[in-house]
């Protein structure tokens, strides 16, 4: 039950945020709920006077139907039994008037609801306001009201239309708004009452804090059921059904549930749930409603499965499946960034590149030493000084059914253990890479770890379904969360094959892989020191052979010349090299000769280049053995390298680099 302690002790951490509403990106408003209080999507709000008269109605969409609702433990786990919430609810059960205009239903879902709100209005803790909506749905009026208002709207014999169509007479009649927020029918539409008092500024019930107060004294009143708790270690009222709608207001999955009181009764183990578990009702109410506001809040959720992580002492915490251009933007650090000289007369990928993204820099030891002070600077802001107890909790959430929810991982760190396990991650899975524009357009590069989802992309495609991706995410947490945990062998193959086949991708698509590849590499490999800058002292044959690989595609393509739009021998041969590198290399170097001709003597450089790389490739060495991911390395940093100008090459420090960009982006513009 740690998880579920960890979540009572964040909303009793926040209690001061309680029915404080806050707005998401998209518009939709989240807040922290009251303890008897769940969430809903109202589809119509309907406003009385203090007399309980009908006044108006309005249709609210998703982005203004947030709704805040007093709930019982029995409305809060209902499924297919008319339970009814204590005051707002769909029109079976506040509308009394719902038989004639909808049809019989299953029990006495009206009578039920107006007894159990006389019974609130008639307790010591009663509401006037809530008197007032007792006595305008005891009148049984409500669809009628509706409709006359033209908010809601009947066929020819006087039934709630099942769905639009509009009459064959007339084409252009608009559609009801009614019918652009619901997913059913018209029946199917949530109530919410909001009563205008002269001299009350708040007429929304959904938000006044006196109602919210009222209702919870009502319902603690009504617990008496008392046993030890598991979550708190004390003897108080247990909760019997535990909440849904963890996720989003639709959400049926639990993650607290008992029914198996008959048949297998609980296979043989338990007389009751209780000798299981038992978990207070207030502990339950608190823990599952600060989850919902923290998925709300800062959750990822993706095909149903819910990524969370928070701090008990500070919310906010560096995501882990984020890139590190993400973790500088939030912790206000300039990412490191570096621009090349560059010959203008070709593209050493052969297009020209329609964004105009600039070719990206080498990387060496100095750059290397500021990469590191730049990621513990991004994350040193979020270290605090005489806060050892404090600790983080990563939790995934997925249902498999629609009424199971299971925490698929969980782990809870101590602070400063998770920061350094972030830090190591950053440090370790890298490359440089440059696919992600910044607010105003233009393209950044960065040297970092690449996002979950973008190693996703690199080992299955932009086309991969959120179930793949979701899967892959999840199994990369541990890599970056956990100690001695290496990125899984088969995503880092995928990748290699992706990025091993550029003429099956498009250049763009071809060069975000190829330096996501990089990066899983370089975390596989961990240990074998091989940086973005080129290393011209390793013997390793695969390295040595992606370097020769490389000179032979930059020689062919300033041979063909910028007007030359076809891939290069060494691109289309590329996959069928990294299989068989020394039967593939001879078709390749015996393609290159026809344009080391028509280079003539400007052709010597990349020749003795080419001399020096394959004489350090040992004897036995050079076959037709498989290349490793390595290879990919070499290829990249000696294509890097080659545009690298001198000046970045003996800048002793990446800070020059950075001073000297403004003034070199004014100047030129690159392509990949």
């Amino acid at each position: 039950m740690s998880w579920l302690a960890n979540l009572t002790q964040t909303y009793d951490d926040h209690i001061e945020l309680v029915g404080q509403f806050e707005r998401k990106a998209n518009g939709r408003e989240y807040a922290l709920i009251p303890i008897s209080h769940t969430t809903q999507t109202a589809h119509i709000e309907v406003h009385l006077d203090e007399e309980g008269n009908f006044i108006a109605a309005y249709v609210r969409d998703k982005v203004e139907g947030s709704t805040i609702i007093p709930c019982t433990e029995a409305a809060a786990s209902r499924t297919s039994a008319p339970v009814p919430y204590p005051l707002f609810d769909k029109l079976l059960y506040v509308a009394g008037d719902y038989v004639q205009y909808c049809g019989e239903v299953k029990g006495t879902p009206y009578q039920d609801y107006l007894d159990q709100l006389k019974a609130w209005c008639d307790s010591p803790y009663g509401h006037p306001k809530v008197q007032v909506v007792y006595d305008y749905v005891s009148r049984g009026t409500l669809i009628a009201d509706l409709v006359t208002r033209k908010v809601l709207h009947t066929d020819g014999n006087g039934k709630l239309l099942k769905k639009w169509e509009a009459p064959s007479e007339d084409k252009t009649i608009a559609k009801p708004e009614i019918f652009n927020v619901l997913a059913g029918d018209q029946s199917s539409a949530f109530i919410r009452f909001a009563v205008n008092i002269p001299g009350d500024e708040e007429h929304r019930l959904w938000r006044d804090t006196s109602v919210q107060q009222s209702f919870i004294r009502f319902h603690e009143s009504s617990l008496s059921d008392t046993d030890i708790c598991y979550v708190t270690g004390e003897v108080l009222p247990i909760a019997e059904k535990h909440t849904s709608r963890i996720r989003h207001s639709g959400d049926k999955s639990k993650l607290i549930s008992a029914n198996d009181s008959a048949g297998f009764t609980y296979r043989g183990r338990f007389r009751t749930s209780r000798e299981a578990a038992s978990v207070s009702y207030m502990a339950s109410q608190k823990g599952h409603n600060a989850l919902k506001w923290l998925i709300d809040r800062q959750g990822i959720t993706l095909d149903g499965k819910v990524f969370l992580v928070w701090g008990n002492q500070n919310l906010d915490m560096p995501e882990p499946h984020q890139d590190t251009l993400d973790l500088y933007e939030e912790a206000g650090v300039d990412s490191i960034l570096e621009d090349l000289d560059m010959d203008d007369d070709f593209d050493i990928y052969g297009v020209e590149s329609a964004a105009g993204i600039p070719r990206p820099a080498g990387m060496g030891d100095s750059t290397l030493k500021a990469y590191t002070r730049q990621i513990m600077k991004a994350i040193g802001g979020y270290r605090y000084d005489g806060q050892q107890h404090a600790h983080v909790t990563i939790m995934i959430l997925d249902a498999a059914t629609p009424g199971r929810m299971s925490i698929t991982y969980y782990r809870d760190l101590n602070h400063e253990e998770y920061l350094n396990r972030l830090e190591a991650w950053h440090t370790s899975c890298y490359w440089q890479h440059r696919y992600r524009k910044n607010g105003i357009g233009e393209w950044q590069t960065f040297v970092g770890a690449p996002a979950t989802r973008d190693i996703a992309f690199a080992a299955y495609g932009p086309r991969a379904s959120d179930k793949v991706v979701k899967g892959l995410m999840e199994r990369i947490l541990p890599c970056i969360v956990e100690t001695n945990r290496n990125v899984p062998q088969d995503i880092v193959r995928s990748a290699v094959q992706r990025a091993s086949n550029p003429v099956g991708m498009e250049p763009w698509e071809w060069e975000k892989t190829l330096s996501i590849t990089c990066a899983l590499v370089n975390k596989y490999e961990e240990g074998k020191g091989f940086e973005v800058g080129l290393n011209t002292e390793t013997t390793d044959r695969s390295y040595l052979f992606g370097r020769m690989l490389a000179i032979a595609d930059i020689l062919e393509r300033e041979a063909l010349g910028r007007e030359e739009k076809r891939a290069t021998n060494a691109i289309r041969y590329m996959n069928a090299f990294a299989q068989h590198p020394c039967r593939t290399w001879k078709v390749i170097a015996s393609n290159l000769q026809p344009y080391q001709e028509r280079m003539g003597i400007a052709a010597n450089k990349y020749t003795k280049l080419l001399v020096e790389v394959g004489s350090k490739i040992k004897f036995e060495d050079f076959n037709d053995v498989p290349l490793t991911g390595l290879y990919l390395l070499g290829y990249y940093s000696q294509r890097n390298d080659w545009f690298t100008s001198k000046k970045d090459k003996n800048t002793g420090s990446i800070t020059d680099a950075v001073v000297d960009l403004a003034d070199q982006n004014e100047q030129r513009e690159g392509e990949i």
